[in-house]
């Protein structure tokens, strides 16, 4: 299988362009291949598989794991989103910096987001369906989030009003999250 990877404007976080084979019938894809996407730079051991089905302008995230820190391979299967990682990790080059992408069925990228970042999407579509691989196990105690709409972010999220979680409602902008609640750099 061959794939590109591309970093993106926070080295670590990735976009990836899996190679997908398409005729009349339709197409067929890998949507992860250990040792393909080890030796394009992403070795991971992936314990998890989440799926997530959204309606339009549902917006999930800011969100990450502290002591169980989870990297994160995102995959769209209907629809699209604008999938977001923002460098959180303490003492790193890039904190605060955040990576936008849209993901679709119909382009086919994924991103990889490495433990350390806030992760979150919004869908763009009437629903959308996203796989994301995890690396470790979700912790419901190690649970953390970042506001969506921190202005210090700069993050273009393509609607104001946005569908949320009574919980994603709540979460602190970056600068005032407790200094014991972001993760160190390197993470």
């Amino acid at each position: 299988m061959r794939l590109a990877v591309t970093p993106t404007a926070i080295e670590e976080v990735k976009l990836i362009e899996p190679r997908a084979f398409s005729d009349a019938r339709g197409f067929f894809q890998e949507l992860h291949h250990r040792d393909t996407y080890r030796d394009a730079g992403i070795d991971c051991t992936f314990v998890q598989d989440n799926w997530s089905r959204s309606s339009r302008h549902t917006l999930r995230g800011l969100h990450y794991q502290l002591r169980y820190p989870q990297a994160k391979l995102v995959t769209v299967i209907q629809g699209a989103i604008l999938d977001v990682a923002v460098d959180i990790r303490r003492g790193s080059p890039t904190f605060g910096q955040s990576v936008t992408q849209e993901l679709s069925a119909e382009n086919h990228h994924q991103l990889f987001v490495p433990g350390g970042f806030a992760h979150g999407f919004c869908v763009l579509s009437e629903v959308a369906d996203v796989l994301y691989k995890c690396n470790d196990i979700y912790h419901a105690d190690d649970d953390y989030g970042i506001a969506w709409n921190d202005p210090d972010l700069h993050i273009d999220w393509p609607i104001e009003a946005p569908k949320l979680s009574e919980k994603d409602q709540l979460h602190p902008c970056l600068k005032d999250a407790p200094r014991g609640q972001l993760p160190d750099y390197p993470a």
